[in-house]
């Protein structure tokens, strides 16, 4: 494990777990629509969505961070 942590690293970590609960929460969503929750599938969708909007963003600073694209 490294003994000093960069911040690319920190934030590719952030990402890595905001992509992870947007999955979850997916799952989630989809298992309480087939139970009939159709009200509250609607509001985790536009919150995930909201997720997903933010993880293109993050995505493309990590990569002006590491040096990579500039677009």
């Amino acid at each position: 494990m490294p003994s000093s942590y960069s911040l690319p690293d920190v934030l590719e970590r952030m990402y890595e777990n905001q992509l992870a609960l947007e999955a979850a929460l997916m799952e989630l969503t989809l298992l309480a629509e087939q139970q009939g929750s159709l009200e509250a599938g609607v509001n985790v969708r536009g919150a995930l969505h909201a997720l997903g909007d933010n993880a293109g963003y993050i995505k493309q600073g990590l990569a002006r961070l590491k040096g990579g694209s500039s677009t």
